[in-house]
């Protein structure tokens, strides 16, 4: 038993014990049917905080030789829930069977000094090397042996399989290393998986990071492996985050808003899943309460540093999808490594795999999907110079909004009128979704109180804005955009179609609000009326 080779069980038993645990045990089933088979070599890239390291911890438990699972496997749902018998016997055959090399790469360079970066490898061949020769003693290794070498010489002499656990595989990509040790790292992943001598070998590989396979030196030496990915996961879908009824469940157990939990941190939807940041859900729990705790454990500079390429019509892409739009993505072209960014759509397609977009595959489009990566969004355009006025509307948003909870016609029409003209370029500023959307950017701090609908059914119609506050202090707001008529009309409108009848059961104040502008003159009126 080391750290590395055939490491214990330790890490498992620290989530397993911990006061929320959420079972994805099932997911071996799915490892176990590739063993030494088609399909065994699998990279799954996925966002910060979802899960990446406990999973792989919870697969080490289950293969490695180093300890004994079974005791805690058996409260588990893969030894509950499997009902095909070869499922049943691959299940008892390959528990706690097979040598397990487990690398955290991200562990590992932390854990060196700074002025070793550069004979990492040295460094982690060395301590392989010598656990190689503790946990097989009676095989005679070179000094000169690599990895590769080492699991060849095993396998030759005692035909044992190993199981390859890589995780944060993309480190040497993201940390944008020097060359010669590029070449390095290169050459570790060509002798381990491009090694005809040592397939056989090697029973399983599952590697894991943030960013999907490189394409271009990286895809050569990992070409034999399946790729899943924030936009394409299946069947592992399921590991990534949090399931819509996995926070169903501990909303009960927990008696907590399962409303606000879906505001905060859902959205994410790959495939037919909807699914939820799990870290933050389970912050949220332990502290009681909503903020953006997915801000606490990276910068908002993920996003303001790729947004500075500026490509042609990225600004008002991100103005779209600040006031809850979607945007045509092509998240083909990107090569997934980030010294190669060409198009708004690599920019969008990077953020996708970073949790900071989703991405919708049936429209080809992406959109922020909860008010915890919005905040985010707010706190990296606010910072930037290169947006305009938009960052300046952000800023200005929460006196907007209490303008117009206090009535203050004139002030919300000005700052709208504001807001249009200088958001949007003038060939789109006559464009009706265009307006909403400069609307609903100048409210944006809305959504620190409200929960914000678009062309909501209501009544005989559908309302343009609705905003429901999620507390008491503030009151609903029933918005209603004209163009090239009096604001009057509008209002009349949210009486004339009783808009308010869908909020029939909230007990709170009331405000409609009718905002009209002219096209020729470009001047905005406002009307606000309590109900």
């Amino acid at each position: 038993m080391g750290l590395y080779l055939n490491p214990n069980i330790d890490n498992f038993l620290e989530a397993f014990n911990s006061t929320i645990y959420i079972d994805k045990s099932l997911v071996i089933n799915e490892f176990n049917k590739r063993i030494g088979v088609n399909g065994k070599f699998i990279c799954q890239s996925r966002a910060r905080r979802f899960g990446k390291t406990m999973l792989q911890n919870m697969v080490c438990a289950y293969y490695t030789k180093g300890a004994d699972a079974k005791e805690y496997f058996s409260k588990l749902k893969i030894s509950k829930e499997l009902t095909e018998p070869k499922d049943i016997e691959r299940y008892h055959k390959y528990m706690n069977n097979f040598n397990v090399i487990k690398l955290d790469f991200n562990g590992f360079w932390t854990k060196i000094k700074v002025t070793e970066k550069y004979i990492f490898f040295d460094k982690l061949f060395y301590t392989l090397k010598e656990e190689f020769e503790k946990e097989f003693p009676n095989i005679n290794f070179s000094k000169c042996d690599s990895v590769a070498e080492c699991i060849e010489r095993v396998y030759a002499d005692l035909q044992e399989h190993f199981i390859i656990l890589i995780d944060e595989y993309d480190l040497f990509v993201r940390e944008k290393v020097k060359p010669d040790m590029f070449q390095q790292y290169l050459d570790f992943l060509n002798s381990l998986f491009k090694n005809d001598a040592i397939k056989p070998a090697i029973s399983l590989a599952y590697l894991t990071g943030i960013l999907p396979i490189v394409r271009d030196k990286i895809q050569s030496k990992l070409n034999n492996f399946d790729e899943y990915t924030m936009i394409n996961a299946y069947p592992f879908e399921e590991c990534i985050g949090f399931t819509k009824e996995e926070v169903k469940n501990l909303c009960k157990q927990y008696n907590l808003d399962e409303k606000e939990f879906k505001r905060w941190f859902d959205g994410y939807k790959i495939e037919d899943k909807e699914l939820y940041n799990s870290n933050s859900v389970v912050q949220s729990i332990l502290k009681r309460k909503f903020q953006c705790f997915w801000g606490q454990t990276g910068s908002f500079e993920a996003i303001s540093d790729y947004l500075k390429f500026d490509f042609e019509g990225i600004r008002e892409d991100v103005t779209q999808l600040l006031s809850g739009r979607e945007v045509a993505v092509n998240v083909s072209s990107f090569c997934n490594t980030l010294d190669k960014f060409e198009t708004k759509d690599d920019v969008f397609t990077y953020l996708i795999h970073l949790g900071y977009l989703t991405y919708n595959s049936d429209e080809k489009t992406c959109y922020i999907p909860n008010l915890e990566v919005k905040e985010q969004w707010k706190n990296a355009i606010e910072r930037m110079t290169n947006f305009g006025i938009v960052p300046q509307i952000i800023k200005e948003s929460r006196n907007l909004i209490e303008a117009t909870i206090h009535g203050e016609e004139k002030l919300v029409a000005e700052s709208l009128e504001r807001s249009h003209s200088l958001v949007m370029n003038n060939w789109q500023y006559n464009n009706e979704a265009c307006f909403a959307s400069a609307i609903i950017l100048s409210y944006i701090a809305g959504y620190d109180y409200y929960t914000i609908f678009q062309e909501l059914p209501t009544g005989k119609g559908y309302a343009d804005l609705v905003f429901i506050p999620y507390k008491s202090s503030k009151p609903a707001l029933i918005i209603e955009l004209k163009v090239d008529t009096v604001v009057e009309t509008a209002i009349n409108q949210i009486y004339d179609k009783k808009y308010n009848l869908h909020l029939e059961q909230y007990k709170g104040n009331m405000r409609f609000v009718g905002i009209a502008y002219n096209k020729e003159t470009k001047k905005h009126t406002c009307k606000i009326e309590e109900w």
